[in-house]
């Protein structure tokens, strides 16, 4: 059948910022979709709350809304927009859960919008537990033993029947959040608690233990006429107990038989017959007992998933635009397979000829607190994917491209350590780097059969990292002259890359590499094509092998390459992948075939037709100098994909590719120290005072110049990793002698912390010639927070004229000086009306995508254009903002997925991602960045405030209107004593050390509906994480900063039933 005519605009809901379980996969399947439904001629219009993805572009919807994904809002939009249909499975679980809220609330009924691609009974079936496992028994398929629980008693009835291990499951929440594996009655209480809490429909599922039982998944895809396809199969490397989304995972499956896979097969399409699902992609997830084939359904997801990214990029198949264009009328016959250039309809099942492997990427280290151990909820913040033609050389690309500084399978235990005890734990007890381990224990002679009993991971993956292991005994401690090309040809088809080679036999990677080019050994590129080259493809999406024919077939265009910034993580995370694709369309709109080299599988810049070329590769040096071998391209540009590719700029110069933008030796001037110091002095700027120290003999003679507080880091990391305030000597020594080893190889940077200071971002354009402001945005938070967990609002909501002109003049000083060409980020320092210096970033910066939403001009797409030549003028740029309007950047954290650790904010980034407030005065605005970052901002009842000596002062202004607003104060003993003396009732509670009852014991009993804490010095922060844990825990709104406290305040005089909801296509 066609398409619909009796639909005219389709809404769409996003899935909001980036979390851990829900990534920037639902960017690339919600880009799809929109595009999909635009080329169609529907009006799309779009809800998400996200700014730095590429879905809110305004280009791609008619119009384009960043708002809170909240029922409430989204009705607000509805009532304006009266879209005539609602497709909510492009979303992840926020898209869906918002859908069936509208439909419960009697929104859709009340407007007559349409759900397509879903409906409300498909997606209750598939969502609700107790349902699902009804529909399973109906069409005899078999689920764990379990039940349901809406209670904490009626769970401990479930688990007497059930036993120990148990795997407790939440209803309608994604990446396992509130779930988990119970062995005990106490574990089992608390997490069912913490389940209950988080469900929308206080509703568990409590799952017979299935721990070491296979694990698969099957993406799937259903029309209306019934067509049902299999897009891929995916087995997962760790066996059950690991979410899935924290696993190595494989396509196709690797262990199942073909009478096995097609069981499986069978079962995916009478579940999504049963379930209802016509119009779309969906996921089912099986488990399969290894000891006698008992087979049984875990889920299935009503919509496209994490994995559904995953599937598309390992065959090339579109499943986010195939199901858009399902939900709107079409069936898959009649769609055609866009790779194959429309050779073969949709309708046929992608066919695969290599071998993809996905491995997750974690942040554990930024959460010392926090038990680095993988269970049934997701922790991962990222991933990357790699395709080669076998096992192993899949796996060892995807360990390249994990930016950990490991080039293989390297050894990973301390030879100090007890190897027998710690490697026993490390099998038993998954963590992230478990596969490390296994390498390690057959290094150390250990039995196949052993590691299989400790891991229950398959035998067949076992053998494989068994013969990696061997092949490096092998060639260990050889020399390079002794490797024969028949041995170096071996090691290439098994993955193993150039550096890991000269690693194992001591010797130079480029004396490797040249070796290997000696003989003649280069990769071969092939294509993903969907069909096994069974037709020809003409869109190049490829990847390397050392097995074949190269398939690359480049040309003789203008072509610049850019590359990617590789997994999402923290410090680095969509909005960089948002500034490549702007730079690559950017290089297409001016004549050059654009080249795209990234190996992030959830990402739009790894979307087939973004760019004219696609490499999915690893960004290492070997890899990207193999590409430019190979394509000539007449420019790179590593400007826009954070550090990864910024880590590569010196093997790209010494190779003589032409680097496009700012010279790389500006970011080493405004990076090290001593050369940015020089350039402080010579433009008569001012900056902190500061020292670079390698002793801990050093570090305490220098803090006496440099005066407490002080803030601390390592000279040799990202994203603040390691940064600390220290306060006095003490501290310091603790830092030197437990956090860090300083040494000259790796000296620790020493800065005086600017106490109250308001912290400034500034984003500059540059043709080289002419200098342009992007954007100006005040933090929110005062200076000493990470800039990444920082509030900031573009207009700056209280900075003077005079110190707008200064800090404009100075930023472009520095871009003079530097010669930029492209961008540059300054972040600046204001206390006591005198402008300081942090630090300058000659590139693209994570505020780059907020900004652009702002001003309604692509600040990377002009940049990009200047490294080709084309003048700021020419581009016609401008930086204005709409008149009477503010927006708002509002930081979303992950403390919710690590209970111990003390969710305050400091120097060290945690956010894993931001939303954006847009209101006509700042209070509206950041209300909104509040609500969008799933903050509950109550409007009555009592606020607990307990503050540090220097912060009292504030309290002058913000007690008054607290209550003004009607709401009671509770605050500890030396606060209480402060609002007394400005003459207000308080109520004094004692601190968690005083006695009870205390303040948490308020928290626990609801009692508090807002905390404002801050405090100073190690030992105060410890005395109040129970304070800032138990609010978390209880969704009560806190702030640990004055400044964030002044805009709650702020936030508080607007009432939500005033916010005003416009679209970035009326705003701009």
């Amino acid at each position: 059948m066609p398409k619909r005519n009796d639909i005219k605009s389709v809404m769409i809901i996003g899935a909001g910022p980036i979390i851990i379980g829900q990534a920037c996969e639902f960017d690339y399947s919600g880009a799809q979709a929109c595009k999909a439904l635009k080329e169609e001629g529907y009006r799309v219009i779009l809800v998400n709350s996200n700014p730095a993805t590429i879905m809110t572009d305004p280009l791609l919807a008619d119009a384009t809304y960043i708002e809170p994904i909240h029922w409430e809002s989204v009705a607000k939009i509805i009532e304006k927009e009266r879209p005539d249909a609602l497709l909510p499975t492009m979303g992840g679980q926020t898209g869906l859960n918002t859908a069936l809220s509208l439909a419960k609330e009697g929104i859709l009924k009340k407007y007559n919008v349409e759900l397509i691609g879903a409906s409300r009974e498909a997606i209750d079936k598939a969502e609700d537990r107790q349902l699902f496992d009804q529909t399973m028994k109906k069409i005899d398929l078999e689920t764990p033993q379990s039940g349901i629980a809406h209670s904490m008693e009626d769970a401990l009835k479930v688990q007497k029947e059930i036993g120990f291990p148990c795997i407790i499951r939440p209803s309608f929440t994604l990446g396992g959040s509130g779930g988990g594996i119970a062995y005990n009655i106490e574990e089992f209480k608390t997490i069912c608690e913490k389940g209950l809490d988080l469900s929308p429909t206080n509703e568990l599922l409590i799952d017979e233990s299935l721990l070491g039982w296979k694990e698969y998944e099957m993406e799937v895809v259903r029309d209306k006429n019934d067509n049902c396809i299999i897009i891929c199969s995916i087995e997962n490397f760790d066996p059950m107990g690991v979410h899935t989304g924290d696993s190595i995972t494989i396509a196709p499956a690797q262990t199942l038989t073909d009478k096995e896979f097609q069981i499986m097969r069978n079962a995916s399409f009478k579940i999504l017959r049963e379930i209802g699902v016509e119009t779309g992609g969906s996921n089912v997830q099986f488990a399969i007992n290894p000891v006698d084939g008992r087979m049984v359904v875990i889920e299935m997801n009503p919509r496209v998933s994490r994995s559904s990214a995953l599937a598309s990029k390992a065959t090339g198949f579109p499943i986010a635009k195939v199901a858009a264009l399902l939900s709107i009328g079409y069936t898959l016959d009649e769609l055609k397979n866009d790779i194959t250039s429309g050779l073969t309809p949709a309708s046929f099942e992608p066919s695969i000829d290599y071998i993809v492997t996905k491995i997750p990427k974690f942040a554990f280290e930024k959460f010392p607190q926090a038990e680095p151990r993988l269970s049934t909820q997701m922790k991962s913040v990222g991933e990357v994917m790699s395709i080669g033609s076998n096992f192993q050389e899949s796996l060892q690309k995807a360990i390249c491209s994990m930016e950990d500084d490991k080039h293989g399978l390297e050894k990973i235990i301390d030879d100090n350590e007890s190897i027998n005890e710690k490697l026993g734990f490390e099998l038993t007890f998954p963590g992230p780097e478990r596969i490390f381990f296994i390498a390690d224990a057959f290094r150390c002679g250990w039995s196949l059969e052993k590691i299989f009993d400790l891991t229950s991971i398959d035998p067949w993956f076992l053998r494989q990292i068994e013969d990696l292991v061997s092949e490096e005994n092998a060639i260990e401690g050889s020399k390079l002259e002794n490797l024969s090309k028949e041995n170096l040809i071996r090691l290439k088809i098994k993955g193993f890359s150039d550096q890991r080679i000269a690693d194992l036999i001591d010797e130079n990677y480029e004396e490797v590499r040249s070796k290997r080019k000696s003989h003649n050994i280069l990769p071969s590129y092939k294509r993903v094509d969907t069909c096994a080259a069974e037709f020809k493809t003409s869109t190049c999406y490829m990847y390397s092998t050392y097995d074949g024919i190269c398939e690359s077939e480049p040309n003789s265009k203008k072509k610049i390459l850019v590359l990617g910034s590789g997994p999402n993580r923290i410090g680095q995370g969509i909005e960089f992948d948002y500034c490549c694709v702007h730079a690559s369309l950017a290089m297409q709109e001016e004549g050059f075939e654009s080249i795209m080299v990234n190996c992030n599988p959830e990402t739009v810049s790894t979307d087939y037709d973004v760019s004219n070329r696609l490499y999915f590769e690893p960004i290492t040096p070997e890899k990207i100098l193999d590409i430019i071998d190979l394509e000539k391209p007449d420019g790179v540009i590593i400007q826009f994909g954070g550090q990864t590719p910024l880590k590569l700029s010196n093997d790209l110069e010494n190779y003589g590719v032409n680097i496009l933008g700012t010279d790389p030796d500006a970011i080493d001037r405004s990076e090290d120290r001593k050369r940015f110091q020089e350039i402080i002095n010579k433009l008569d700027l001012l900056q902190p005072k500061n020292a670079t120290i390698s002793s801990l003999e050093e570090a305490l003679n220098k803090s006496e110049e440099i005066g407490f507080p002080i803030v601390v880091r390592p000279s040799y990391v990202l994203g603040g990793r390691a940064m600390e305030l220290i306060n006095n000597k003490e501290e310091l020594e603790i830092y030197i002698s437990d956090a860090v080893q300083a040494s000259n190889e790796r000296p620790i940077l020493l800065d005086h912390y600017l106490d109250n200071a308001i912290e400034v971002d500034v984003d500059v354009v540059s043709d080289g010639k002419e200098i342009a402001i992007g954007g100006i945005l005040q933090h929110i938070e005062q200076a000493g927070i990470h800039s990444g967990d920082s509030a900031c609002s573009l207009p700056p909501y209280s900075l003077s004229d005079d110190i707008i002109k200064e800090l404009e003049l100075q930023s472009k000083k520095l871009a003079e000086e530097l010669n930029v060409i492209g961008l540059m980020n300054v972040q600046f320092a204001i206390k006591d009306n005198e402008v300081f210096i942090l630090e300058v970033n000659p590139r693209a910066s994570r505020t780059v995508p907020f900004i652009s939403k702002c001003i309604g001009n692509s600040l990377v797409k002009v940049a990009a254009k200047t490294m080709v030549g084309k003048s700021l003028k020419e581009l016609g740029f401008s930086n204005k903002l709409p008149e009477n309007m503010f927006f708002v950047k509002e930081a979303v954290l992950p403390f919710d997925k690590f209970p111990n650790v003390d969710p305050i904010l400091g120097p060290e980034m945690k956010s894993t991602g931001e939303v954006m407030g847009i209101g006509r005065n700042f209070g509206e605005a950041y209300g909104k960045a509040q609500k969008a970052a799933n903050k509950v901002l109550r409007r009555k009842g009592k606020i607990f405030i307990s503050v540090k000596e220097d912060d009292k002062k504030y309290l002058d202004s913000i007690v008054k209107k607290i209550i003004s607003f009607g709401f009671e104060i509770i605050a500890t003993k030396g606060t209480a004593k402060y609002i007394r003396k400005l003459g207000f009732d308080v109520q004094e509670i004692n601190k968690v050390a005083e006695g009870r009852p205390h303040i948490v014991d308020e928290l626990v009993n609801d009692h508090v509906c807002l905390v404002i804490n801050t405090t100073q010095g190690r030992q105060s922060i410890k005395d109040s994480a129970s304070i800032r844990q138990t609010a978390l825990r209880k969704k009560i709104l806190f702030t640990t900063t004055m400044f964030g406290a002044d805009a709650l305040v702020k936030a508080l005089e607007k009432k939500e039933e005033d916010w005003e909801f416009r679209s970035l296509q009326e705003i701009n």
